[in-house]
């Protein structure tokens, strides 16, 4: 467009008027090649440019290639390195070991990476760059002489504007109108002087001559008039064919400045963006396909890193050398020429040499194990003291240059190296402190199992208990009373144990109850529900499937059925008709059959028609409940399927488990239990294992 209106700067039209009729054209036609000319050297130029931008791109990428190539090696060479030095010796499981097979393979696929964009670089995307410069000189050499042929054309119009015979007819015709039309002026000035005279002559001229004299006149005024229209005639056919070139000279100019040169230039770039993008696009697509396999690897090394356990470690060295740490055989008692006896005996004769011992022993014990307590606490402060000076050791991640720089400039190097070695030898000191609490924790824990195992032997000799008393049964005696759930107990005892259970308080604990009354508390709260234990929605169905008179096929509706029940309550019969089969395992005692146990609960349990026969509906009802207690392992879900109820606590104190069996957690952490394995033992976890827990070390969790 600028070079559009440079041109129109110098072609120009200027209308004269008075004497001269004409349009003249101004330009300079040399200045109009100069500027074509000018044309041709501003692309040449971008030709040579986009060359040197192409060329360069090209030896760059040659040059990232060998520096990828050469880091590619030197990675492969590390990890091969260290690799060789692992696969010689034998294969660990250890978690430090399997963070630093990850960090290898980690090196390994950058070695990759690096080694593909080096091959991309190299070949792929130089090769591509090559077949770019061939195509732009190619396609600029075409345009070059698509443009010079145009600009001929274009020179070729405003030269032939100039010297076509459209021009010279138009100012020749133009010239002949103008003649001709002053001829017929002088011709109307003429005749207008000839008619003054003959009114002045008046009568002294003849009739004839005046005749004749007008006659001329008249034919001389027609002939100019017809030679006016002629000539007038000409011209404007002139002018317009001139105009036309005019007008066509000026498309062509608009054509070629405003839709040509772009043309051309396009046709000189045609490609070269698409191949440098596609240069680039590869280039990107492997950077960030290395990005994304570094950033995977270093999740990866971070998991890694996270799961560094030693417990684990130890466990897995124990584990893999189990020949030189497994626990040898216990010693076995050798009995001398035939001696039975293979037990501490506590007979009359050694009782009291016997407790005297045992006492002194008790006494050692307790000293022994306050000490190692003590000593226990120390170590404990001592290793978390140690693990801290570890942590702030010069493993740290390193801090900017900004800063590192910054402690240059103002000096401070020197201080932190000092700050450093005394973090050193105060770590040293720790450690030799450490060592020696371990030794005597070591020392004082081997003693206390020594003299545990001594006072148990004592103590079990002198109780005179037997050999291994690890947990007692004994049947609760409500079981065997006869006539439970249906003999009623005492209806203010029962509102008195009722009213103390809504309390939270447990009145069974510390006074002797009457079973009976306890009996009726459990009858009297399935009574007291606003809505029965089994859904009313539900009671047809349940009564229908009575009607089944195979015991097995009844089990399997009645199941259908149940599971259908909100999990809540599924989990309630599942416990209750349990605890009603083993109840009804005591039938030759207390006298209550499973049919026996389905009258006094059916009643309580099912209260489905409103309307109906309640006396009719009896047998039903206590048919579906007692199939319910016989077969209630079969109709409700176990354990495994669903779930029973889970009960979170809060540990007291710390404790530390004694064998695998046990779970060891400190004050404050939250304990899950499942299930009680004994008067003193709970089975349920801690922090998502599993294991037995110590019954006085925890507590109801508040909230």
């Amino acid at each position: 467009l600028s070079l559009m209106h440079t041109f129109q700067n110098h072609i120009y039209y200027v209308e004269l008027s008075n004497d001269i009729c004409s349009t003249v054209v101004l330009f300079s036609e040399g200045e109009v090649r100069s500027q074509l000319s000018e044309q041709l050297k501003v692309l040449d130029a971008q030709l040579e440019q986009k060359t040197q931008q192409l060329q360069d791109l090209s030896d760059y990428l040659r040059r990232r290639g060998e520096i990828e190539a050469e880091y590619a090696r030197s990675l492969e060479k590390l990890s091969e390195r260290f690799t060789l030095k692992t696969k010689k010796k034998e294969q660990s499981d250890q978690s430090v070991a399997q963070s630093w097979t990850v960090l290898l393979t980690q090196t390994k696929q950058e070695s990759r990476d690096h080694s593909s964009l080096s091959e991309l670089c190299s070949t792929t995307l130089t090769q591509r760059l090559t077949h770019c410069i061939e195509d732009t000189h190619r396609l600029a050499k075409k345009s070059k002489e698509v443009g010079l042929q145009m600009q001929d054309e274009l020179l070729k119009v405003t030269t032939e504007l100039q010297t076509v015979s459209a021009l010279k007819t138009y100012h020749q015709y133009h010239t002949e109108c103008l003649a001709a039309e002053g001829k017929l002026k002088e011709a109307t000035r003429l005749e207008e002087r000839q008619t003054g005279k003959s009114s002045d002559l008046g009568l002294g001229q003849s009739a004839g001559q005046r005749r004749s004299s007008v006659k001329k006149i008249e034919r001389l005024m027609e002939k100019r008039q017809g030679k006016v229209q002629e000539t007038q005639l000409k011209c404007t056919k002139a002018r317009n064919d001139y105009l036309l070139n005019l007008a066509a000279a000026n498309a062509a100019m608009n054509k070629y400045y405003l839709e040509d040169i772009c043309t051309l230039i396009d046709c000189t770039d045609l490609g070269y963006h698409l191949s440098v993008s596609r240069v680039m696009r590869g280039y990107l697509s492997n950077r960030n396909r290395a990005q994304q396999n570094l950033k995977n690897g270093l999740q990866q090394l971070d998991a890694s890193v996270n799961g560094l356990d030693q417990s684990q470690d130890r466990d897995a060295l124990l584990q893999a050398h189990n020949t030189a740490f497994c626990l040898p055989f216990r010693f076995q008692h050798q009995a001398h020429e035939g001696d039975q006896v293979c037990e501490v005996s506590a007979d009359c004769q050694v009782r009291y040499e016997m407790e005297t011992r045992f006492q002194q022993l008790q006494s050692r014990l307790a000293s022994v194990t306050l000490e190692t307590e003590e000593v226990s606490k120390t170590l404990k402060a001592t290793h978390t003291a140690l693990l801290d000076n570890i942590c702030d050791d010069d493993c740290n991640p390193t801090p900017d240059i900004s800063a590192t720089l910054s402690l240059e400039s103002t000096g401070d190097c020197p201080g932190t190296k000092q700050s450093l070695a005394k973090r050193r030898a105060n770590q040293q000191e720790t450690e030799i402190y450490y060592f020696t609490k371990v030794k005597e924790y070591m020392i004082g824990s081997s003693l206390i199992s020594k003299l545990q195992a001594k006072h148990d032997l004592l103590k079990e000799a002198i109780q005179k208990g037997n050999n291994q008393i690890f947990f007692s049964y004994q049947e609760p005696i409500c079981l065997h009373h006869e006539g439970i759930f249906r003999v009623p107990g005492s209806q203010s005892e029962v509102n008195h144990i009722r009213d103390a259970f809504e309390r939270g308080e447990d009145p069974l604990t510390d006074s002797e109850c009457d079973i009976d009354s306890v009996a009726g508390v459990l009858k009297l709260y399935f009574r007291g529900l606003e809505k029965p234990l089994f859904p009313e929605e539900f009671f047809n169905q349940l009564m229908e499937c009575v009607q089944i008179e195979n015991m097995t096929e009844r089990a399997a509706q009645i199941k259908t059925v149940v599971s259908s029940f909100p999990r809540p309550i599924i989990i309630v019969m599942r416990y209750l008709f349990a605890f009603l089969h083993h109840v009804s395992q005591y039938s030759d005692e207390n006298m209550m059959q499973p049919y026996n146990l389905a009258v006094c609960f059916g009643p309580s349990l099912l209260r489905g028609a409103e309307s109906g026969d309640a006396v009719t509906l009896q047998p039903q009802i206590n048919a579906l409940v007692k199939t319910l207690i016989l077969q209630h392992e079969s109709i409700f879900p176990g354990p495994s399927e669903l779930p029973g109820p889970v009960y979170e606590k809060l540990a007291l104190f710390d404790y530390v488990a004694r064998s695998a069996a046990e779970l060891s957690f400190k004050q404050g952490d939250h304990v899950t239990l499942h299930s009680k394995a004994s008067a003193d033992w709970w089975r349920g976890e801690v922090g998502g294992v599993k294991g037995l827990i110590p019954h006085k070390y925890i507590s109801i969790s508040e909230g």
